[in-house]
């Protein structure tokens, strides 16, 4: 049993509908004994690619969970990185900003916690959930929040 990623990549020019979207796919193991099979042999797999990526020390992973609260983005963190060597991941988790972050452009925080070349990080939240927030805060002004959402070029 395998997951299709296809079912889950959108291409280049295709719309995109949420509510077409599924929600819930089939489950990929029997039982729970063939999950923890599963998750056992993936572990170990992602743990031995870690150990690949932090001895070449040329390329960093970033991994971004976006979910509304409650949605299980812990839990699946928890379970995905189990194997992980901690010392080589560092998870953050992006709330409302602290007084310091409001002092920078939006997208400080984020680009300031990008993981090491070597490493892994987790985003528990992303860009989307950032600029979201900041536009709906009011910490970016008008101006600059309106050319963000409607235009790739930089604003003047």
């Amino acid at each position: 049993m395998k997951i299709n990623a296809k079912d889950f990549q959108v291409q280049e020019g295709d719309g995109v509908t949420l509510k077409k979207w599924p929600t819930i796919v089939d489950p990929v193991y029997k039982s729970k004994e063939q999950y923890q099979d599963l998750l056992s042999e993936h572990v170990a797999q992602l743990s031995s690619q870690q150990q690949l990526l932090y001895a070449s020390n040329r390329y960093a992973v970033l991994l971004i969970f976006q979910a509304m609260d409650a949605a299980g983005k812990d839990g699946a963190i928890k379970h995905v990185m189990s194997g992980v060597n901690p010392q080589g991941c560092q998870v953050f988790s992006f709330k409302h900003p602290s007084p310091a972050e409001l002092q920078h452009d939006f997208l400080w925080r984020t680009t300031r916690d990008l993981p090491e070349r070597g490493r892994i990080g987790i985003f528990n939240r992303s860009y989307r959930a950032t600029t979201t927030c900041s536009g709906a805060t009011g910490t970016v002004r008008s101006r600059i929040w309106r050319d963000i959402c409607t235009t790739t070029e930089p604003a003047s």
